[in-house]
């Protein structure tokens, strides 16, 4: 009960902070970052290993510099997460542009569905709260449920606000299959760590073995469905450029594998072109492949 209450008052604290002008939170972003980065550490070693094992050749300063950048960059994420439970329509608009949507609205208008696949790159948040605004068809984002409940419904009510509808990761397969005959648009962050059961096949990923989640890959054959890339860039502070790349238009005509590939090799590119922008601070590989 009293975690509950915890929880509410919490929520409470980050909507009337949410009310604040994106300057007044850029401001607070940056005095996060020292507590963040200088003071608590919160998950320095495993921004280091990672930069490290990623980019072996890089010296101890780029890996000092590109680890500061990281943590500031995060900062700025939690306060635009924040700003997302009041931001409006016009602001989020201005501030995620789509490129060639009309790509992925063109088999929408058509009655066909899509999917889509992208990763936690840039703000991840921020890009699926827009998808809703740019595209002509339900939209649903495949998304893990947090363990506090509360916090939870919270989410939600932030994600949906403007036509997404959230699925949990478990419930994807029951949805697809209840709106097989809309059309609509499906979106997995595809770079997640899956569960070390689920972790079957590896792929040299940022110069280490990498699992990567196979269900786009499996739905992607099953259905016939077209395949999206969203590339995101990062323009300027607050300011993303979302570009809608075709993948594949026919993968029910791929291998196994060959999907979950391709995407893996879309994404280090778009991380290669700034590293920064990543989720490094991720335990991403926690798993290792057996022999």
């Amino acid at each position: 009960m009293l975690q509950k209450l915890n929880s509410y008052i919490a929520i409470f604290f980050l909507y009337m902070l949410s009310c604040l002008p994106m300057f007044v939170l850029y401001g607070i972003s940056d005095i996060l970052f020292f507590f963040v980065y200088r003071v608590f550490k919160y998950r320095r070693k495993v921004v280091r290993t990672n930069l490290k094992n990623s980019f072996p050749s890089w010296t101890d300063k780029e890996l000092d510099n590109y680890e500061r950048k990281y943590f500031a960059y995060l900062a700025d994420v939690i306060m635009e997460i924040i700003k997302m439970a009041t931001i409006s329509k016009n602001t989020l608009n201005k501030h995620y542009k789509f490129k060639n949507a009309h790509l992925i609205n063109a088999y929408l208008d058509r009655g066909e569905s899509v999917l889509a696949c992208s990763a936690h790159y840039g703000n991840w948040e921020g890009g699926t709260l827009a998808i809703g605004l740019n595209v002509n068809g339900d939209s649903y984002a495949i998304y893990k449920p947090l363990n506090n409940l509360v916090f939870d419904k919270w989410f939600k009510h932030i994600r949906t606000r403007f036509g997404n509808r959230m699925v949990p990761m478990r419930q994807t397969l029951r949805e697809i299959a209840a709106t097989k005959d809309k059309a609509s648009l499906f979106c997995f962050g595809n770079d997640q760590t899956p569960g070390k059961h689920e972790s079957h096949e590896w792929i040299t990923f940022l110069n280490q073995q990498t699992s990567f989640q196979q269900g786009i890959e499996k739905i992607a054959i099953k259905t016939g469905r077209p395949i999206f890339y969203i590339k995101v860039k990062v323009v300027k502070r607050g300011y993303y450029e979302l570009d809608c790349v075709p993948l594949l238009e026919n993968p029910a005509q791929k291998n196994r594998h060959e999907i979950t590939l391709l995407h893996a090799r879309f994404l280090e590119q778009t991380i290669l072109s700034d590293p920064t922008y990543w989720l490094w601070s991720h335990r991403r590989w926690k798993h290792q492949p057996t022999e």
